[in-house]
């Protein structure tokens, strides 16, 4: 049981989910299914993570951020089809696609560089792989602004065109990263240092008495049999995500929670499987992989999820424009120098992990209030 509690908490909160759902106890059924897509969530993070081994980098960190992103498109198109071209749904799905970024980048990064600079002091990555994300990132940070300058235009079309331009240069981008990261430079992307945790693993005797650690389930499942399973997790969240974005409509209105604040929540909701990730690999003193994965989560979240809901959006008829507002490209900008400066010498500690937490309670103030 300790081994399967995420699946057996998943469906368990959605049995629940369902039945609040339809006894219409909205607060109830909004928190088991996000209890719920929790769960699931982890359990896709735990077999993208049994993929990520046997990939290797920077192969397996793709696969972790793909997973998670995957389970943030789906929140957020719940969320927006459930409200229709309703304001209050298209400034909610506008501020969980920053705040996923702000989480990645200051709660998954923060925390995990917090933990790990308190059990090593210091604790290195390859230099070169947070110079180029942060160079992706504060690109692409710059790329939105492009359709909310256009938000004071006079003709109101100019704004979504741009925004359709502006995605197409996104993807366009995103293709060119990708050969630049499992092509070219690859190199860039992997560890200098080596674990100095797996340093000592590998020093020890293994004992004869020493049961093996292979018995979960999927670690016996091949390749393709985790990929599939990652599909039936993410569906199970699919179908859970369409009852809280039902549910949660309701609930935000009832409690006056602004739009900002909303869309943080969804962030956290989506982001949490990579944050179990991301500590678990800094207490192992694996850096390199919570960089891989806080900042390449970021730039997917940017560049792949930004044009997939635009897409979707118009598929549904329903006008989606990028016109995101001062507070949320200004905190994204601030993320990406603040990410930059803490991690531009190769190495980390747990004072730079409290400056990234320490930002990110600022912009849930404002975020909260604004």
């Amino acid at each position: 049981m300790e081994d399967y509690w995420d699946i057996a908490l998943g469906i368990v909160a959605a049995i629940a989910a369902f039945f609040l759902h339809n006894a219409h106890f909205s607060y109830l059924s909004t928190f088991a299914s996000a209890l719920s897509i929790i769960a699931l969530s982890v359990t896709v993070s735990e077999v993208a993570e049994i993929l990520a081994e046997r990939l290797k980098e920077p192969y397996g960190s793709f696969v972790l951020t793909f997973s998670a992103v995957a389970v943030e498109i789906i929140l957020l198109y719940m969320i927006l089809t459930a409200g229709e071209t309703g304001t209050q749904a298209l400034e909610t799905v506008k501020s969980g696609i920053i705040s996923a970024v702000i989480v990645d980048m200051n709660v998954l990064l923060g925390l995990a560089v917090f933990v790990g600079g308190l059990a090593f002091k210091e604790q290195e990555h390859n230099e070169d792989t947070s110079s180029t994300y942060t160079t992706i990132l504060f690109i692409s940070s710059i790329a939105l602004l492009v359709p909310s300058l256009l938000k004071f235009s006079d003709n109101p079309h100019k704004l979504y065109q741009a925004s359709i331009i502006v995605s197409i240069l996104l993807i366009a981008y995103y293709l060119i990263i990708y050969i630049f990261q499992t092509k070219t430079h690859s190199h860039f992307f992997k560890s200098t240092a080596r674990s100095r945790v797996l340093r000592l693993q590998k020093r020890r005797p293994h004992k004869e008495n020493e049961e093996p650690e292979d018995n979960y389930i999927f670690e016996k499942l091949p390749t393709w049999g985790n990929i599939l399973s990652i599909f039936l997790l993410i569906f199970g969240v699919g179908v859970m995500a369409e009852l809280f974005a039902h549910d949660s409509a309701h609930v935000f209105s009832d409690l006056g929670i602004t739009a900002g604040l909303a869309g943080l929540i969804i962030a956290i909701i989506s982001v949490s499987p990579e944050l179990i990730t991301a500590i678990k690999a800094a207490k192992n003193d694996q850096i390199q992989r919570v960089v891989n994965i806080a900042m390449g989560a970021s730039t997917v979240s940017i560049l792949l999820t930004v044009p997939i809901l635009l897409g979707l959006a118009h598929l549904k008829g329903i006008r989606f424009a990028l016109d995101f507002n001062a507070l949320q490209i200004g905190a994204l900008l601030l993320t990406v120098i603040l990410a930059w400066k803490t991690t531009d010498n190769g190495e980390t500690n747990y004072i730079e992990g409290v400056s990234h937490l320490m930002f990110f309670a600022c912009f849930a103030v404002i975020a909260a209030l604004y």
